[in-house]
């Protein structure tokens, strides 16, 4: 048996795909001292029963990135090593029998398009063609995609580890991990067998043991098992081999061919969370299955005889029910965790681990030796949770739900049904009976919008006109006309002190941060590469004194990578939780916050872009004069015990004013129509500053090196592939079409751009887009010459770029 050796550079956790793929990776990039170790046999866990599909498309480009990359690389070392992954490229195909499913459809046909992934839209005739056993009756459509297919787990699994031996890492099976060592907040290394081993990082690549694992170090890790169903058939006569893998989405289907057979696999609506009595998975649960349970999976069994008559006809000669882990949004868990340095994680594969596997171990390894990724992948970042998310509570309820996403309808705007009520405003029940429909942002349930005339206060989904548009219209132009009053209370807020606060801050942020007390400034910060990590204010509340609001999704994110440039001299003290933040927005704002508190709130005396302490009802509170709906307004942060009060005062004098309250939705078309950009959407790491407009955040005076600035002043010189530019539809129906994001924008027959955000104005009756083009085309002269077109459900919509915000009010002398 080989030793195991006393120290190396990276120890790689677990064998399954996502493991050896991470190892591969890192020795094939440089990184040669990296050992894996596997607690029983490679493939052990949930590798070993996975069904294999493989699929190219994803919800993002980044995502399609890693899973086209991953198809590429199968095929690569197949012929690299000589070893089989039992590829079968087949094709996909997705059928859709309801209205909702076949746009749906079309939009991922849309968006594919973006990413050279080749999608051919079906009509019924041609879903029988391609799958002839299928019984095509109420088919409205579907999608095939060509180069999907299958692959099998076990050989994919061998074909990495062989191909990562190759490169020189040293694979150790039957060596489980019995302590992880950390050292001043750092990895240091792992005991195995009785020994310890030495290293610098560590890849936690264990499945559905990591949360687990991830609890005996106060390292939150959101993901559990549930019990994942399928059945094998017996051999099937005359069954073509050259079958593609079948999705029929709206019965919660798939089936693919496997040497003669057929399997067929569900992702019902309502799962069974795993190892319910102990909520813990056994250590010793390496190959293990749970009992059939033919009540549970018989209703799709029946939906499954109905779309493929060929199936009743046939016996089972298997039933597989396994673990599979989920999260709580159906993403994968990558990158660094917030709490040990040098910790990352490879985990939380939601079914999709072998379609998926190689380009998250290829992400994970850049990711580890840059110390950044310059791609959009907050979706997959396990920095978009806190810690909450990975209490058992929350995540086997909400496990119960997320299986079933995978399958269900992906409703824009859709909100989760379980583990709700986490965290509430303290006037939650007020908000409640001004008739909020609420939404989770950062934990908190927080107002999307309010219904109207005592309606019920719920989404409707629908990929056409949404059912809170009057709604959003009577707050948009209530909040132009009157005033308008925000939840601002989820966004992330941050105090810092000490006397190099203000330095600290000129090194990471790339706007000429003011020290004196009261001023704001608008700032993004940067990777060294240029690339945009977060987008925020920094406000100076006294001498070294400094307070940062980020926005609420970005929270556990935005965090980390302030405390990853911030010396120990600087104290850093996360007040989310502790200031309750109100908005009140609009031309009457003025006269509304002037009768309930006595402070001179002048123009003259209280400046746009400044804060001070102001006295609400004997409460001293820091209002500052700023907007992100492009109107006069204040945000007033209040402490917690106080915001109760200082709500119903608002209101109540509000009454004089025609004061609404706002949701969400309001303040994103408001954002929109006033030109501000959304971090996640609009900007990411994977754009820089010059490519989103916000060059004017740059501050080349201030006389200090910041983070990205030799990134910067490289990318000035060069001439810009790509510029972000707003867009307004020649059609201006609300809902016709939904604008979103991702869709593709075209100049004439040529696709030249995508979009990053949509909304419906009715302020101005504009469908309203973002997005990114070809920065030739957005040239003064030429803008008006373009035949421009943005593209949804396989429709072109004539479009126009315009060069000024649809609200270009000059608000800072107001």
């Amino acid at each position: 048996m080989k030793e195991i050796p006393k120290s190396t550079k990276v120890v790689v956790i677990g064998g399954g795909v996502a493991g050896c793929s991470t190892a591969y990776h890192l020795a094939k990039f440089g990184w040669k001292d990296t050992i894996l170790l596997e607690r029983d046999q490679l493939t052990s866990g949930t590798t070993w029963h996975a069904a294999g599909l493989v699929s190219q498309l994803g919800p993002s480009a980044a995502i399609t990135k890693i899973r086209k990359y991953t198809t590429d690389l199968y095929k690569e070392l197949e012929k690299k090593t000589g070893f089989s992954a039992g590829l079968k490229l087949n094709g996909a195909l997705s059928i859709a029998s309801t209205k909702g499913r076949w746009q749906e459809l079309q939009r991922q046909a849309t968006t594919a398009q973006l990413f050279d992934v080749n999608v051919e839209l079906l009509n019924t005739q041609q879903v029988k063609e391609k799958y002839p056993i299928i019984n095509e009756k109420d088919i409205l459509g579907g999608i095939f995609m060509k180069g999907d297919g299958q692959a099998d787990p076990i050989g994919v699994t061998n074909l990495l580890a062989k191909a990562a031996k190759e490169e020189g890492v040293k694979i150790f099976e039957k060596s489980p991990v019995e302590k992880i060592l950390v050292k001043n907040g750092r990895i240091a290394g792992v005991k195995v067998n009785n020994q310890t081993i030495e290293c610098e990082y560590i890849v936690l690549a264990t499945g559905m043991w990591s949360r687990q694992i991830g609890e005996e170090l106060s390292v939150s890790i959101p993901l559990y098992p549930a019990e994942h169903f399928y059945i094998i058939t017996e051999p099937i006569k005359d069954l073509p081999k050259d079958l593609a893998v079948l999705r029929d989405f709206d019965n919660r289907l798939y089936l693919k061919e496997d040497a003669g057979k057929l399997l067929v696999g569900i992702f019902e609506g309502k799962s069974i969370p795993a190892f319910a009595k102990t909520n813990k998975v056994p250590n010793d649960f390496s190959f293990g299955e749970f009992p059939e349970n033919l009540d549970h999976f018989e209703p799709y069994l029946e939906a499954s005889f109905k779309r493929v008559p060929t199936l009743e006809k046939v016996g089972i000669r298997k039933f597989l029910a396994g673990p599979e882990s989920f999260t709580p949004d159906t993403n994968t868990l990558l990158g660094e965790v917030p709490e040990v340095k040098n910790f990352f994680v490879c985990c939380g594969f939601n079914s999709i681990g072998i379609g998926s596997g190689g380009g998250a171990g290829k992400v994970t390894a850049e990711w580890m030796m840059s110390g950044h990724i310059n791609e959009d992948l907050f979706i997959y970042d396990i920095k978009r949770f806190q810690k909450f998310h990975s209490e058992v509570n929350f995540i086997t309820e909400r496990i119960t739900e997320t299986l079933g996403d995978l399958y269900g309808m992906h409703w824009p705007y859709k909100q989760h049904k379980t583990s709700r009520n986490k965290k509430l405003f303290p006037y939650h029940e007020e908000l409640k009976k001004a008739g909020a429909c609420f939404g989770v942002s950062s934990g908190y349930e927080r107002p999307m919008w309010f219904a109207l005339n005592n309606e019920k206060a719920e989404f409707k989904y629908s990929y056409n006109y949404q059912n809170w548009y009057p709604s959003v219209e009577f707050e948009t132009k209530n909040t132009r006309e009157n005033v308008g009053l925000f939840d601002l209370t989820a966004f992330s807020k941050y105090e810092l002190k000490g006397e190099k606060t203000h330095g600290e801050l000129q090194k990471i942020c790339t706007a000429n941060i003011k020290d004196e007390t009261g001023k704001t400034t608008y700032t993004q910060m940067l990777n060294k590469d240029g690339g945009i990590e977060t987008d925020l204010t920094v406000v100076c509340l006294d001498k070294n004194y400094y307070r940062i609001v980020t926005s609420a999704a970005n929270k556990e994110h935005d965090k980390f990578h302030i405390l990853k440039h911030l010396s120990k001299e600087v104290e850093f003290k996360d007040v989310s939780d502790e200031l309750a933040c109100l908005g009140v927005f609009g031309p009457k704002s003025r006269i509304l916050m002037s009768k309930i508190s006595k402070n001179d709130l002048s123009n003259e005396n209280f400046k746009f872009g400044t804060g001070k302490k102001i006295t609400i009802n004997n409460k001293e509170i820091w209002a500052q004069r700023l907007s992100y709906v492009g109107e006069l307004g204040w945000e007033l942060y209040i402490n917690m015990q106080d915001a109760k009060e200082i709500y119903n005062l608002i209101i109540e004098a509000g009454k004089e004013f025609n004061l609404s309250n706002c949701g969400m939705l309001a303040m994103d078309t408001m954002r929109m129509e006033s030109g501000y950009l959304h971090w996640g959407h609009d900007m990411s790491p994977e754009e820089n500053q010059y490519e989103a407009g916000l060059q004017f955040a740059i501050s080349y005076k201030k006389n200090i090196d910041f983070i990205g600035k030799k990134a910067l002043l490289k990318i000035k010189e060069k001439k810009q592939n790509k510029k972000l530019s707003m867009f307004i539809l020649k059609n201006n129906k609300p809902g016709e079409p939904l604008l979103l994001h991702d869709e593709p924008i075209y100049n004439d027959k040529n696709i030249v751009g995508r979009t990053t955000s949509g909304n419906f104005s009715f302020n101005y009756n504009k469908n309203l887009a973002f997005g990114y083009i070809n920065s030739e085309l957005i040239e003064k002269d030429k803008t008006n010459k373009q035949n421009l077109f943005i593209e949804v459900e396989k429709i072109k919509y004539p479009a126009e770029i315009i060069l000024k915000p649809l609200n270009n009010k000059n608000i800072k002398n107001i």
